[in-house]
């Protein structure tokens, strides 16, 4: 009886915290009418910045031979990269399972961080300068050190 008790007791709650819901929630918007044009992008968001950057590197790398175009390849190598650089090998391991996985080419991820630990230390203080030499050596993995080096 008392888990029956409590069943009931449960249905009652639920029913008063429905019936006590703003009618807003139920409510669907109806499509609007007019202008469909989407709005323009906005210039000052930093995150829509940043994502459209690394969209624009993805699509530059696209243009590589073989599957280190491949833009899974792309990102699951350029995150391996950085991972390694800073010394976080168990994460790095797991991400090269996937990568693995993916049949993306293993030559170009070492030939890629072997670049960019010729380069020497990078700027504590500027994380962005880690990504961005990631992505020169990507790039261009065989490029000298003074070359690549931004």
């Amino acid at each position: 009886m008392c888990t029956a008790s409590r069943v009931i007791g449960a249905v009652l709650v639920a029913g008063v915290l429905f019936s006590c819901a703003s009618p807003s929630v139920f409510a669907q918007s109806a499509p609007q009418q007019g202008n469909t044009t989407p709005p323009p992008p906005q210039t000052d968001d930093p995150v829509a910045e940043a994502n459209k950057r690394v969209l624009e590197e993805i699509t530059e790398a696209g243009k590589l031979s073989g599957g280190a175009g491949k833009a899974e390849c792309v990102w699951l190598g350029r995150r391996i990269a950085s991972l390694l650089f800073r010394d976080d090998v168990d994460t790095a391991r797991r991400h090269m399972e996937v990568y693995d996985r993916f049949s993306c080419p293993s030559d170009h991820l070492r030939l890629t961080f072997r670049c960019v630990v010729r380069q020497g230390n990078i700027d504590q203080k500027a994380p962005e300068s880690l990504s961005q030499r990631v992505h020169a050596c990507w790039m261009q993995p065989e490029a000298p050190a003074a070359t690549a080096a931004q």
